[in-house]
C-alpha cells in the first residue's frame, strides 16, 4: 500500500507532495483520535494505509474553498 505514494496519481490528485503529506497528516491525527475509517480496514492494514486508501478512494480531500490552498487545476 505503501507503494502507492511513490505514484504519480496520488501526488496530482492532492496538488504536490507537500498538500499530500499534509493531508496524510491531518487526517492521521484525526483517526488517532478516534475517527471511524471511511473505508473497509483491512486486517493488518496500518492507519497510515488507512488515510492512503481513503485518499485513493476520493473519501478526503483537501477543502481548497475553506483554505487559502490553490487548488492543483488552477495551478496550471
Amino acid at each position: 500500500m505503501i507503494e502507492a505514494l511513490k505514484s504519480e496519481e496520488i501526488i496530482h490528485k492532492v496538488g504536490g507532495k507537500f498538500k499530500l503529506t499534509a493531508l496524510i497528516q491531518r487526517r492521521l491525527g484525526e483517526i488517532l483520535q478516534g475517527a471511524k475509517p471511511l473505508v473497509e480496514r483491512e486486517p493488518g492494514m496500518t492507519r497510515i494505509e488507512l488515510v492512503i486508501e481513503e485518499i485513493l478512494q476520493d473519501k478526503i480531500s483537501i477543502d481548497y474553498d475553506a483554505s487559502d490552498i490553490t487548488p492543483p487545476s488552477k495551478l496550471k
